[in-house]
């Protein structure tokens, strides 16, 4: 699957265009609402700003004129809008990708590096599908093995932005429960060990276990991604996830937190030569 510009992407770039542009204007809310005539309420803008809610071309225009925004920087943010009222390719699996997920999975599609560490799960981007299907099956309340199904798709097509044109770089940090929880069965577990074992000899993808004998360290709250961009505009962003939902953090002091944090776990972790072998050795203990 080619890198093809994500909807979820240019919406973000544009919220932090509207809101940069306004401030750099010394303008409050109250006084663009003021200047719009009407047009739209000071709870529209800070929804537009924060990402809540889409601006419409005609909104657009009505801001770029206040802010005095030149033709130039002009078509590139009406551009931005048009984009990001596109749907993505995920859009078509419908309620295989819970709605929460679906920003995830537009940040993902044009990513350029993924640092992620995992506590207790197989990172999904390394996942197989017999892995990922039992894993699923394992739900209080479990979908359809048609839904199961549908699922799996959408991880196998999110799993191209490792294999396919353009691969985004993915450095995961996976505690040794992660390779030691036998998921499936001991052939679905030996199988899984030795996918990710081959991933990790391509260029772009690192894996590095944790190892239980490494103690304390800093990420015993739980699992965090953090996702960067290719352009400088787009800042990195935290995701955390849990059974119901996903929080992300955009503030900087928060990505300088995550990122020293993830820093500190590679530096505890096996190097990616020994983790390799780990996991080869665990495979062959499930023959």
């Amino acid at each position: 699957m080619p890198v093809r510009p994500s909807p979820t992407v240019r919406g973000r770039r544009l919220r932090y265009e509207l809101r940069r542009l306004r401030e750099e204007r010394g303008l409050t809310i109250e006084q663009v609402v003021a200047q719009a005539d009407g047009d739209f309420s000071s709870s529209a803008i800070s929804r537009w700003e924060k990402g809540d809610r889409r601006v419409r071309p005609t909104e657009l225009r009505v801001l770029l004129d206040i802010y005095d925004v030149d033709a130039d920087q002009r078509e590139v943010l009406l551009t931005l809008a048009r984009e990001a009222r596109q749907r993505g390719w995920w859009h078509s699996y419908g309620s295989a990708i819970p709605s929460w997920f679906q920003f995830f999975v537009g940040l993902e599609a044009e990513a350029s590096s993924i640092r992620a560490y995992e506590a207790e799960l197989m990172p999904g981007l390394l996942q197989t599908p017999d892995y990922y299907r039992e894993f699923l099956r394992t739900a209080p309340a479990a979908d359809s093995e048609e839904e199961i199904e549908r699922k799996i798709a959408v991880r196998t097509a999110r799993q191209e932005r490792l294999t396919g044109d353009n691969p985004l770089t993915f450095w995961a940090v996976v505690n040794e429960a992660v390779i030691r929880r036998v998921v499936g069965g001991p052939e679905v577990m030996r199988d899984q060990l030795r996918h990710v074992a081959e991933l990790a000899r391509l260029p772009h993808v690192s894996v590095q276990v944790l190892p239980f004998r490494a103690g304390a360290h800093p990420a015993m709250e739980g699992s965090f991604t953090i996702l960067s961009f290719p352009e400088a505009s787009d800042p990195d962003i935290i995701y955390l996830e849990n059974q119901t939902g996903g929080l992300y953090l955009e503030e900087t002091p928060e990505i300088e937190r995550y990122t020293l944090m993830f820093n500190h776990l590679i530096a505890k972790a096996l190097d990616p030569d020994e983790s390799r072998a780990m996991i080869a050795r665990v495979a062959e203990d499930l023959s």
